[in-house]
C-alpha cells in the first residue's frame, strides 16, 4: 500500500475518534448540568419563603429593567446600522450632512437634532403613548387575572416533596418503622407517601379519629349532662360521662338540689351515686397511671387528687400527668355531699353506689361544654380522660356498650361510614395510650382533610383544636430552638408519644399558600427528643417549601 492509500485509511479512524470524544464530552456536560440543576432545584425547594422572595424579587427587577430598556430602544427607533432611521431621513432631507455624527446640513448653521424632534419624526412613540392609556385597563385585567391565579395556587409536586422530605426521613434518630403521608387539602389527593397505607402505632394521634367519630356521631353542639334525681328523700348523683366536672359545677348542682328539696319540705336525705352508664372495666390496659384516671361516667376534675394539680386563670384543671384517685366517682359524690350539707341538707350515713330508681325526678342538672369545645381541649392538651369519654359518647350514640370494646367498634363504624381508609386499623382505646392501636398515616391525613372540608363545618374543631407550634398545647415547648424556629406559628399538629413511638399529624399552609395535611409516624426510636426534633423539621420543611418550582421556573 502506498503512502497516499495509508493516509486515506487513517481518515475514518480519526473521524471516529473525534466523534467519540465529542459524544463523551457532550454526555459529561449533560450529566454535569443535570446534577447542578438538581442541586439548585433541591436548594430552592428548601429555602425559606423570605429567601425565595428575595430571589424572585431580584430576578423580577432584572427582567423589568431589561424590558424597560428594550421598550426605550424600540420607542426611539426604528434603527438602521446603529443609527435612528428618523435621524437619517431628516439628514438626507436637509442636504449635505450625512447625519452619521449629527453633522449640520448645507446651511452649516443648524445644530444636530434635539430629542423631541427625533421622537416626533419616529412616529410610533405617540401611538405607544396613546395605547398606554388603554393599557391601563389592560393592566387592571392582568391584576384581576393574577388575583384569580392566587386563589388557585397549584399544589406541590410529588417529586419536589420527595426532594424535600426524603432526606429528613432517612435521619438515624427515627426508628426502623417510618411512615409518612402528605395530602393536598383542596383536592384530598395524596401527593407524598412513604408506606402511608401501612398501619402502625399512632400514640395520641389516634385522638384525631376519636374526635372525628364523636363529632359525626353525637354532633358538635352535644353537651354531656350530670344530673341529680330524687325519689322522696333518696337523692342520686347520676354520672353522664363528663370528666371536666369541677368543684364549682358540683356547688351549683348542690345549690339547685337543696332549693328543690326545701320546696318539698325535705332537709335530710340518703345520698347515692349512679355510674351504670358505662360497662366493662374502668381500668385502662396500662393500669393505674398519672396520665389517665379510671374511666367512669362520674368524676371530679378528671380524678386528680386535691392539692396535686395547679389550676389555670379560669379555675380549670391544669392538663398533663398528675396523681389520680382510684375511685373517681366516690371522690365526686363525697365533694357533692359536702356542698349539699353546706346548703343545709343533712346526709344520712355514707353515700353508696346504686342505679337511680326509674321513678326518680330530676331536680338539678349541669351540662358540659359543647362536644366541639371538648374536642378542642382534648386535642390541644392531648387530654386522655376527655378522649376516653368522647369515645364512649360515640358508643352511646351508636347503640354500643360504653366500654373500651364498644367504643372501638363504634369509632370504626362511624369512620367506615365516612369512607375513610381503614385497612388494618384497630381502635383499642380513644386516647392512644394502648399500644395495640393501629392506624395508617394515610388515614390520619384523610381525617384532617375531611375536617377541612367546607361541606363539613361540624368537624372544624378538629382543626381549631390542633396545637400551634411554639405557642399552644403540646407544641408550646417545641419549635423553640434555632433548628425549629422556621415552623413556629406555621405548623398546627397533634403530637403522639409513647416509649419508642413518636408521631406528628396536622396541617400547614405552604410557602405558595396551599393548605396541606401531613402525618409522620415512627416506631423503634431510642431517644424521644431527637426523634421529635426530626418530626418537627419535617413539618417545618413542608411549611416553608413551595415545592413545585425551581428558580428557572420563576
Amino acid at each position: 500500500m502506498c503512502a497516499r492509500e495509508r493516509g486515506w485509511s487513517r481518515v475514518p479512524d480519526t473521524t471516529s475518534r473525534v466523534r467519540d470524544t465529542t459524544n463523551r464530552a457532550y454526555r459529561a456536560t449533560r450529566d454535569g448540568a443535570a446534577r447542578v440543576v438538581g442541586r439548585i432545584r433541591r436548594r430552592w425547594r428548601t429555602t425559606t419563603p423570605q429567601e425565595r422572595q428575595t430571589v424572585r424579587l431580584a430576578a423580577g427587577s432584572a427582567a423589568l429593567g431589561l424590558a424597560v430598556a428594550l421598550t426605550a430602544v424600540a420607542v426611539t427607533g426604528p434603527w438602521d446600522s446603529g443609527q435612528r432611521t428618523a435621524e437619517r431621513t431628516w439628514a438626507a432631507r436637509e442636504g449635505q450632512g450625512s447625519g452619521g455624527k449629527h453633522t449640520p446640513g448645507q446651511d452649516g448653521g443648524r445644530a444636530g437634532l434635539t430629542a423631541p424632534q427625533v421622537l416626533a419624526a419616529a412616529g410610533p412613540a405617540q401611538g405607544r403613548g396613546g395605547s398606554g392609556g388603554k393599557g391601563g385597563t389592560g393592566n387592571g385585567a392582568a391584576r384581576d387575572d393574577a388575583s384569580q391565579r392566587a386563589d388557585q395556587v397549584p399544589p406541590p409536586t410529588s417529586s419536589a416533596l420527595a426532594d424535600t422530605l426524603e432526606p429528613l426521613l432517612k435521619d438515624g434518630s427515627l426508628g426502623s418503622v417510618r411512615r409518612a403521608s402528605v395530602v393536598d387539602v383542596v383536592t384530598g389527593r395524596q401527593i407524598f407517601s412513604e408506606r402511608a397505607s401501612e398501619p402502625s402505632t399512632p400514640a395520641s394521634t389516634v385522638k384525631l379519629a376519636t374526635a372525628v367519630a364523636a363529632l359525626t356521631a353525637a354532633g358538635e353542639g352535644h353537651r354531656v349532662a350530670t344530673r341529680v334525681v330524687a325519689d322522696g328523700d333518696k337523692v342520686t348523683l347520676v354520672g353522664g360521662g363528663d370528666p371536666t366536672l369541677t368543684a364549682d359545677d358540683l356547688a351549683g348542682l348542690a345549690r339547685d338540689t337543696a332549693g328543690a328539696l326545701k320546696k318539698r319540705g325535705i332537709d335530710k336525705v340518703t345520698l347515692s351515686y349512679d355510674t351504670s352508664l358505662y360497662s366493662g372495666t374502668d381500668q385502662h390496659p396500662i393500669g393505674p397511671n398519672e396520665n389517665l384516671a379510671p374511666v367512669t361516667p362520674l368524676m371530679l376534675n378528671e380524678g386528680r387528687l386535691a392539692g396535686t394539680s395547679r389550676t389555670g386563670s379560669g379555675g380549670e384543671a391544669e392538663h398533663g400527668p398528675a396523681p389520680r384517685t382510684d375511685d373517681p366517682a366516690g371522690q365526686a359524690v363525697e365533694a357533692f355531699g359536702k356542698r349539699l350539707a353546706g346548703e343545709g341538707v343533712r346526709i344520712r350515713g355514707t353515700a353508696t353506689a346504686r342505679e337511680a330508681p326509674g321513678a326518680a325526678e330530676q331536680v338539678a342538672v349541669h351540662r358540659s361544654a359543647t362536644l366541639g369545645a371538648l374536642v378542642e381541649r382534648m386535642l390541644t392538651h392531648s387530654d386522655n380522660d376527655i378522649a376516653e369519654a368522647l369515645a364512649r359518647q360515640t358508643a352511646l350514640a351508636q347503640g354500643e356498650p360504653a366500654s373500651f370494646d364498644g367504643a372501638g367498634r363504634a369509632v370504626e363504624r362511624v369512620l367506615r361510614r365516612l369512607d375513610l381508609p381503614l385497612k388494618g386499623a384497630h381502635f383499642a382505646d380513644g386516647s392512644g395510650l394502648d399500644r395495640d392501636d393501629r392506624v395508617s398515616a394515610g388515614l390520619l391525613t384523610q381525617l384532617l382533610s375531611r375536617a377541612a372540608d367546607p361541606g363539613k363545618p361540624a368537624l372544624r374543631p378538629v382543626l381549631t383544636g390542633l396545637p400551634v407550634a411554639g405557642f399552644t398545647g403540646t407544641l408550646g415547648g417545641r419549635y423553640g430552638g434555632e433548628r425549629g424556629e422556621p415552623g413556629a406559628g406555621l405548623v398546627r399538629a397533634k403530637t403522639g408519644t409513647l416509649t419508642g413511638v413518636n408521631t406528628l399529624a396536622g396541617t400547614v399552609v405552604d410557602a405558595d399558600g396551599r393548605m396541606l395535611a401531613f402525618a409522620f409516624m415512627t416506631t423503634g426510636t431510642q431517644e424521644r427528643d431527637a426523634a421529635q426534633g426530626v418530626l418537627d423539621r419535617l413539618a417545618s420543611a413542608l411549611a416553608n417549601c413551595g415545592c413545585r418550582d425551581s428558580p428557572s421556573a420563576g
